[in-house]
């Protein structure tokens, strides 16, 4: 014998024919070899990740979903829950007043810009009338045909205590005297209610008008050369702006959670971080028609002119509410149209439950059915076990 032949040969491994198949199974990924027939299989799988097993979504041990998945009590509220709401700065109404013209005119000259803040009684502008011309010649005829009746009464007087004159014509003088007496009153009156003197200082038969309050021009709607003619139009607007109006437009559902003196908390878009607390001075009667909103208002004193009108703001308003469970929103999926959370009903055990959310308050919502206190649910990472 050769001394080769004292040592085996090596031995040869060849796989002859093999398929290899990929199998998915629940997540995991198996890799199956298949021999040829008359040979050996040669055969290695991995773990699932997730095993469905009727309305069961199972989590088996050493699934990659394990370190995925956050699983938490639900936490029960007992505080109120806040109402928050959109709302803007509005002028208060009883203080703010249109400035309408007495009579029709040219407007001459116009002493304001719009934003300026006027004093009460300060010039605002100046209007040329026929109207107004028409009313100083009323005054004036009447004065004078009150000084013609006032001197012939006299003389008849005089002429009757003399003798020389008739009870009759005493009596027709008197009658006379007390028409145009009152002719000049009604030219007096008229004058009056236009806001000029019947016998200006400066001798100008001019309309100017006035501030009737101190505040501010909110809105300007006339310029100088302008023509007035709708005595019902504003040619501008005061408001008096040292104490505003924050007003919330409430939802019908949520009227009856709102009382004139309840607390609100206010922030400002222009106030970023601030919270200023007010309280409800005024709730409307009436529910607006086209957005079937209610009209809430929030007082404040502007002292230095911190809020302006049309500045956007959120109301806040603490609504008492029994305790409820509260979930986060990531809890929260939607399957076709309910809304539904992953419940543990054994370790790494869940089925899918159905819920009806309450309201929402940012960082999550109340449960008003489907869930109960002491019960697990994933709070994170429940798409995965949906997909």
């Amino acid at each position: 014998m050769s001394i080769l032949n004292q040592y085996p040969k090596p031995k040869r491994f060849a796989l002859i024919g093999v398929a290899i198949i990929i199998v998915v199974l629940g997540g995991g990924l198996g890799i199956r070899l298949l021999n040829s027939p008359g040979h050996a299989a040669v055969q290695e799988t991995t773990q699932p990740a997730l095993v469905h097993q009727d309305d069961k979504f199972i989590v088996p041990e050493g699934s990659a979903l394990r370190l995925r998945l956050v699983v938490q009590p639900v936490v029960v509220k007992k505080s109120p829950h806040t109402l928050t709401l959109p709302a803007a700065v509005e002028a208060d109404p009883a203080r703010t007043i249109n400035i309408l013209s007495p009579v029709a005119g040219k407007m001459l000259k116009l002493s304001v810009s719009l934003g300026d803040r006027v004093v009460k009684g300060q010039p605002l502008a100046v209007i040329d009338s026929g109207d107004l011309a028409q009313a100083y010649a009323d005054d004036d005829k009447g004065r004078d045909a009150l000084q013609h009746a006032e001197s012939t009464l006299e003389r008849v007087r005089g002429l009757h205590k003399s003798g020389a004159g008739s009870l009759k014509d005493l009596e027709q003088a008197e009658s006379d005297y007390a028409q145009v007496k009152a002719e000049f009153r009604r030219a007096e009156a008229r004058l009056k209610e236009i806001g000029v003197p019947s016998q200006p200082k400066d001798g100008s038969r001019l309309l100017t008008l006035t501030a009737p309050t101190t505040g501010s021009i909110t809105v300007l709607a006339t310029a100088p050369g302008a023509f007035v003619n709708d005595l019902n139009a504003s040619l501008m607007t005061i408001a008096n702006l040292d104490s505003v109006w924050v007003t919330a437009n409430v939802p019908e559902i949520d009227i009856a959670h709102i009382a004139k003196g309840q607390s609100v908390d206010v922030s400002f878009a222009a106030y970023t971080g601030q919270v200023f607390h007010g309280t409800v001075a005024f709730v409307s009667d009436v529910v607006e028609p086209d957005t079937h909103r209610n009209k809430v208002r929030i007082a404040f004193s502007n002292q230095g002119g911190k809020f302006k009108p049309n500045m956007f703001a959120n109301a806040s308003f603490n609504i008492p509410q029994e305790s409820a469970v509260f979930v986060p929103n990531s809890a929260l999926l939607m399957d076709n149209d309910s809304t539904v959370v992953f419940v543990e009903v054994a370790p790494w055990t869940f089925i899918k439950r159905p819920v009806l959310p309450g309201y929402g308050e940012g960082d999550g919502a109340r449960i008003d059915e489907g869930l109960s206190p002491g019960d697990r649910i994933v709070v994170k990472g429940g798409v995965l076990l949906s997909d």
